[in-house]
């Protein structure tokens, strides 16, 4: 790839270049509900209800009630898409995140007059200040606790130790100038958060909306691939080449993504919490991974906006929550993880692994395995021990042999088919606690689960016993060029 992709804004125009990968429309919509619901039929596809499929990036050039401002949806919804943006072919990203970890490029720090973030500035102060009428965030269906920022950067500060993090929250506009923000148990973010709080002080935090797209993906590792004090904007820099571009807030003692075309300056408030339904009261959240309404939190967070800083003609970036996008953006990084892991203790077994797109990229793992010689018998339940290890949120794990196709759905289950008998080739390792969105998880659906949140792990070893591989041989059809005679399907 020759186009130097450091932005949004830079990476739909390449996108622009690559037919099928993205269309725009003029006519008005509506953020609330009305976008995400023409996007689950243009091409959100994930868990997402059906029907939906999968489909090219969308921009809304006209969106009802924001004049001047677009809404971009979808970028990171197909892989393919996000092999072309990274400029990796689609089987090989979880490789390329992988070594992106190991060679790090920390971010640098612009000055204002060269971070267009900052082009136009809103202070909380000014007489009509209302993040609702500033920031064009969709509300996904008409049951959502309200308008959600589902692609926004957050980025803060240990108070104690200097280190940084971003990643990605579920923040909901609640009024003018207040922001509700859910932490999945375990998120380092909270942490910090945490240290804040204990000592009665407001945790500055940045909230960037609308960034290069191997930022999005860089801020969904977890540990232990990326532990405390591990900034996730050096991967990005490493994908990049370069140190990602920081700007000081103008209103708070933080950072924000200088290229950003939103950023959001707030505080969180010590010991002060709120219903996230509040001004619903539907019950619920909004659309999550797994395919399902996530419920209201009672009592989470909240950030006090300071300031909102935005570009001229500003784009927001959403994702409608269950969809092929957050399967990407979670999911390569898991499978850098796993690779990272397995390749450490079992080097070249491993030839490739994908989180599977019915998990929402976090619940599934397929892992192709090599058996090379007897010994290698085992081996591949002792990677799929190490997957869980990777990533303590993974629930289920299937094994194939190397010559099934991982990333098609229908060799993996040709294999559970064909190379799998469910009295010797499950593994189930119970009261593990995984991610607190499986709505399965519960004492309600199996008495032995004894919290909300614990779940059941589950191998499915469909690897052929290496002593009976000869027997397993799929049929070998005559290698030929097929472009040779249909030449408009196989375009080199």
């Amino acid at each position: 790839m020759t186009t130097k992709i450091n932005d949004l804004r830079s990476a739909l125009d390449y996108l622009r270049t690559i037919p099928g990968q993205l269309v725009e429309t003029n006519v008005e919509a509506d953020p609330r509900a009305e976008i995400s619901g023409i996007y689950r039929y243009v091409g959100a596809k994930g868990t997402v209800k059906r029907p939906t499929r999968l489909g090219p990036a969308m921009i809304f050039n006209n969106v009802k009630g924001h004049p001047g401002a677009k809404v971009a949806i979808g970028v990171l919804s197909s892989r393919a898409r996000v092999g072309h943006l990274l400029g990796c072919e689609p089987e090989k990203l979880g490789f390329l995140l992988k070594d992106s970890v190991s060679t790090p490029i920390a971010p640098v720090v612009v000055s204002a007059d060269q971070a267009p973030c900052q082009e136009v500035v809103h202070l909380a102060t000014e007489e009509g200040f209302d993040i609702r009428k500033l920031i064009p965030a969709p509300t996904n269906t008409e049951e959502d606790a309200g308008p959600y920022v589902t692609m926004g950067l957050c980025y803060g500060t240990d108070p104690e130790t200097g280190d940084t993090d971003i990643t990605i929250h579920r923040l909901c506009l609640q009024g003018k100038d207040e922001i509700s923000m859910y932490f999945v148990p375990g998120r380092h973010l909270d942490v910090f958060r945490q240290k804040y709080e204990k000592a009665g002080k407001p945790m500055p935090i940045s909230i960037s909306i609308g960034v290069d797209p191997a930022i999005e993906i860089a801020a969904c590792f977890e540990p232990p691939t990326t532990p405390l004090g591990f900034n996730e904007l050096s991967i990005a820099g490493s994908i990049r080449g370069e140190g990602v571009q920081m700007v000081q807030c103008k209103t708070i003692n933080e950072k924000a993504i200088a290229r950003a075309e939103y950023v959001i300056e707030g505080e969180l408030l010590p010991d002060v919490r709120v219903r996230e339904d509040q001004n619903s009261n539907t019950g619920k959240a909004m659309p999550e991974f797994p395919g399902y309404t996530g419920a209201m939190k009672p009592a989470i967070p909240l950030i006090k906006v300071k300031a909102v800083t935005h570009r001229r003609d500003p784009i927001m970036q959403s994702c409608i929550g269950p969809s092929e996008e957050h399967v990407n953006m979670a999911g390569i990084p898991t499978e850098a993880s796993i690779l990272g892991m397995t390749e450490k203790a079992l080097p070249g077994n491993v030839k490739n692994v994908y989180a599977h797109c019915s998990g929402g990229g976090k619940y599934m793992a397929v892992i192709q395995f090599v058996k090379k010689a007897p010994p290698d018998e085992g081996r591949q339940r002792q990677a799929a021990l190490l997957a869980f290890s990777a990533f303590s949120e993974l629930k289920h794990v299937i094994l194939v042999d190397d010559d099934v196709d991982l990333f098609d759905t229908d060799d993996v289950l040709w294999a559970l088919n064909t190379r799998f008998q469910g009295d010797v080739d499950v593994i189930t390792i119970p009261g593990v606690r995984c991610h607190p969105l499986d709505p399965s998880q519960s004492p309600e659906f199996s008495p032995s689960i004894r919290d909300v949140g614990i779940s059941c792990k589950t191998i499915f070893d469909c690897t052929v016993p290496f002593g009976l591989k000869e027997h397993f041989q799929r049929s070998k059809f005559k290698e030929v060029d097929p472009a040779k005679w249909v030449p408009e399907l196989f375009k080199k």
